[in-house]
């Protein structure tokens, strides 16, 4: 692919995603606070919830991946996943319970089989020099669709109440998935003829040991709703809340380009343990500092946590993938990570309820100290 073609093909993807995740943003905020306080779900259900949908999140894009290798064929994934979204957002204004969520988690999640397709078409259209910053400028954009959302969301919402935004947030990812079709031309490769299927012997030890202290690390890495509701529990203000949702994501966004060159020029290893260093100090934070100045510092240690996270650990995933399965090997990564983000949000949430709120953070503080350990001894291509 000529090189101009492939930035316009990077641009595309980016922008589309910064519609989705301006949909999506605009109820991420109050999530937290429907479930519980509107549909009077306990802490436990609420880590239920999310775990379940990142469960769905990593069954669907190992799928995808799979079957987008084997047709080798990525586009029709990517709209259709972006259109799930849309209509789950329509589902959640209709549930009246909270049981009904669970339908329109599993829909919105399984939403991500456009993942690990546009994840490797980014990596097969990139080189090792701007592959960093291809990944970087993708997360940037959807960390700045979130942080518009995020501001819609402050701004219109003791207006529309929670429905109304659910309905509003269903159009911005209907808008992508019809730029996604109608702008990307994708062409089946001539260096591939014949699909096998990835093996585990096909993985090199390096990326077998990565998806080990993942793993680990998924295990203690609750979903953010958890921080939203800490934050509610001390003090903070319903209203402040979703300003607290846009310190995390606006600095995710400005800092997710930065952390990519980054790894570029430093490599792929330094960047991931800034990033777990990053979560640690979250967690630390939460256990012994107690304060609102140091609870907005928090938010702001997450947001550099996910900027240099997201990009990086999908170039690095796709870097020690074999080529000729790259969507194969980004969707059973996320699969592994997804399947670990269940039982962590719901231990979590259980922790939470029957021991304390500090609990949690306690847990994914060890298992993030296993996993920079073992980080050390992955070697880099």
């Amino acid at each position: 692919m000529k090189e101009e073609e492939a930035r316009k093909t990077v641009r595309t993807f980016a922008f589309a995603s910064f519609l989705n995740d301006l949909g999506s943003d605009m109820i991420y905020p109050i999530w937290p606070l429907f479930v519980t306080s509107v549909l009077g779900a306990n802490m436990a259900v609420l880590g239920l919830i999310d775990g379940l949908g990142e469960a769905i999140v990593s069954i669907s894009q190992a799928v995808s991946g799979y079957i987008s290798d084997r047709i080798r064929k990525r586009k029709v994934f990517i709209w259709s996943g972006y259109l799930c979204g849309s209509l789950s957002r329509v589902g959640y204004a209709l549930s009246a319970v909270w049981q009904h969520l669970i339908i329109f988690k599993i829909l919105d999640r399984a939403g991500k089989i456009r993942g690990a397709p546009r994840d490797a078409a980014i990596a097969d259209i990139s080189t090792k020099e701007n592959r960093g910053k291809n990944f970087g400028l993708l997360r940037a954009m959807d960390n700045f669709g979130a942080v518009c959302g995020i501001v819609i969301c402050i701004l219109f919402f003791r207006m529309l109440g929670y429905k109304n935004l659910f309905l509003l947030a269903a159009i911005p990812s209907s808008i992508g998935a019809l730029l996604i079709f109608s702008l990307i031309k994708e062409k089946k490769p001539a260096d591939i003829k014949i699909y096998k299927g990835l093996s585990f012997k096909d993985l090199d030890k390096n990326f077998k040991l990565f998806l080990l202290l993942s793993s680990f690390f998924a295990l203690g890495s609750f979903s953010y709703s958890f921080l939203i509701i800490y934050a509610k529990e001390f003090g903070f203000q319903l209203a402040f809340v979703p300003v607290l949702y846009l310190i995390f994501t606006a600095v995710a966004a400005i800092f997710s380009i930065p952390f990519g060159r980054l790894s570029d020029k430093i490599g792929r290893k330094r960047v991931l343990i800034l990033s777990y260093i990053f979560w640690g100090l979250v967690c630390l934070s939460f256990i012994f500092i107690h304060s609102y100045f140091a609870i907005i510092l928090t938010f702001v240690l997450y947001g550099l946590h996910k900027g240099a996270l997201e990009p990086v650990q999908k170039t690095f995933v796709s870097e020690l993938a074999p080529t000729a399965y790259r969507a194969s090997t980004l969707g059973g990564f996320q699969m592994v990570i997804g399947l670990c983000a269940l039982p962590a949000s719901l231990i979590a949430g259980i922790l939470w309820d029957r021991i304390g709120i500090f609990m949690p953070f306690y847990v994914s503080l060890s298992l993030t100290t296993i996993s920079v350990v073992m980080l050390i001894f992955v070697k880099e291509k």
